[in-house]
């Protein structure tokens, strides 16, 4: 039985990077946005986790980051649909 070849992993510089980032922030999903790409979703989940800047060492502090990050993805997903909710109803009543 032969075994084929090893192959190399792809690397991906800076710049695909941050675009890959920007798309799943922008994306209704990271999974949506690994697909338009054509690489694994853990991937980018990896890249946004290093993008993240790291937890202060005091435990009451790190606690408090977690909770307003928590708050302001919750505020980033209500502004996002008040604004599609605008779009919508703004638009001319169809005949």
């Amino acid at each position: 039985m032969e075994k084929s070849p090893p192959t190399k992993r792809p690397r991906y510089d800076a710049a695909f990077r941050t675009e890959a980032l920007r798309l799943a922030s922008e994306s209704r999903s990271t999974l949506a946005a690994a697909r338009a790409l054509n690489i694994d979703a853990k991937r980018i989940y990896a890249w946004q986790k290093a993008a993240q800047p790291p937890l202060p060492a005091d435990p009451a502090e790190a606690a408090e980051v977690r909770v307003l990050r928590a708050a302001n993805k919750r505020l980033a997903q209500e502004l996002d649909i008040l604004k599609k909710a605008i779009a919508i109803f703004t638009q001319p009543p169809t005949p």
